[in-house]
C-alpha cells in the first residue's frame, strides 16, 4: 500500500535580514521534504542550521522566501486547522491550573463546554495528570509542565503534531520516559509527528525516519529509515540496530557540526527565533480538526 503524502516542502528557502548589514542571512534551503501520513519523522542537525525555521514554515508561523509549503494538499498560509505545535519553552500559563491550561485553546475557539470537559478529562487521564488537575505550573516539575503543553495540543485533535525540542530541558532518563509517552500518544491518535531534536538517541529511538540537516544554510544530507515496529518503546536503545542507527546519524552530523562551530553565534539573532510573537500565540492557541 503506497504512502499518503500529508505535508510537503518543495524547494523551500528562507532568508533573514541582518541588523546593520545589507546582505541577507541565508538560513535554510533549498529544502525538499515529504511527510507521509501517520509517520513519525525527526530532524537532527547542528545548531543554527534552520531546524526551527523549517518547523515555523510548516506551522504557518512564517513564510518561505521561495518555494512552496503544503499541508493536506493545500498551500500553508497562516496556521492551518489540524496542526498542533509544542515548543521547548514552557508555554503554560502560571495563573491557570493544569485543567484550565489544557482547556484554554478549546475555550478560545468556542468549543461547547461539555465537549471541552470531555476532551480535557481524556487528555488529563491519558497524560497521567489526574492527580495534578487542580495544581498550578509552579507546583509541577519541568517534565510535568511539558505534559500539560502536550495535553493542550492533544485536545485539539491535530492531524499533524510539530514538536520543537519539547524535552530539551529534561535529564536523559526523563527524556526516555517522556519519549515512551510520546510514542503512546502517536499510536493512540494516528497523527503524523515531526520532531525537532538535538538528541540523536531521541531521534533514533522514536522515529520511522530521521532527516539529517547540513550546517547553515540547512539542507537535508541524509534520510535514515530506522525500520522499527510501530509498537516500539525505549527498550530499543539496548539493541545492536539502535547502535547502528545512532552511529550513522553521528557520522553525518559530526562533520556538519564541526563546520558550523566557528559561526555558531553569527546571525542567530535573526534566524534563531523568526517570529517570537507568532510562536507564543501558536503555543497558547494550537488548532486542531475540531472533529
Amino acid at each position: 500500500m503506497s504512502a499518503v503524502v500529508h505535508a510537503r516542502l518543495q524547494q523551500v528557502t528562507r532568508y533573514f535580514p541582518q541588523p546593520g548589514r545589507k546582505a541577507l542571512l541565508h538560513a535554510l534551503g533549498p529544502v525538499d521534504l515529504t511527510l507521509n501520513q501517520g509517520e513519525f519523522f525527526s530532524i537532527v542537525g547542528p545548531s543554527g542550521c534552520g531546524k526551527s525555521t523549517l518547523l515555523d514554515l510548516l506551522a504557518g508561523l512564517s513564510k518561505p522566501s521561495s518555494g512552496s509549503v503544503e499541508f493536506e494538499g493545500r498551500a500553508v498560509d497562516g496556521v492551518p486547522d489540524g496542526i498542533g505545535v509544542v515548543f521547548q519553552e514552557d508555554a503554560t500559563f502560571p495563573w491557570l491550573t493544569v485543567r484550565e491550561n489544557i482547556a484554554f485553546g478549546l475555550r478560545w475557539n468556542g468549543v461547547d463546554g461539555a465537549e471541552v470537559q470531555r476532551r480535557v478529562d481524556y487528555a488529563i487521564g491519558f497524560m497521567g495528570l489526574r492527580d495534578f488537575a487542580k495544581a498550578y505550573p509552579s507546583q509541577l516539575s519541568g517534565g510535568m509542565r511539558q505534559r500539560v503543553c502536550i495535553a493542550r495540543t492533544l485536545v485539539t485533535r491535530p492531524r499533524l503534531i510539530l514538536l520543537d525540542e519539547p524535552f530539551g530541558a529534561l535529564d536523559q532518563q526523563t527524556r526516555l520516559l517522556m519519549g515512551d509517552e510520546l510514542l503512546r500518544l502517536w499510536r493512540e491518535t494516528s497523527a503524523t509527528v515531526l520532531l525537532i531534536t538535538h538528541a540523536l538517541v531521541e531521534a533514533a529511538m522514536l522515529s520511522d525516519r530521521v532527516g539529517v540537516m547540513s550546517a547553515r544554510p540547512g539542507m537535508f544530507i541524509d534520510f535514515v529509515e530506522t525500520g522499527w515496529e510501530r509498537e516500539r518503546d525505549s527498550r530499543v536503545v539496548s539493541t545492536p540496530h539502535f547502535g547502528e542507527i545512532n552511529a550513522r546519524l553521528w557520522d553525518k552530523l559530526r562533520i556538519e557540526s564541526m563546520k558550523s562551530m566557528p559561526a555558531a553565534d553569527a546571525g542567530m539573532g535573526a534566524a534563531g527565533n523568526s517570529n517570537p510573537e507568532a510562536r507564543a500565540h501558536a503555543a497558547g492557541h494550537v488548532r486542531g480538526s475540531g472533529n
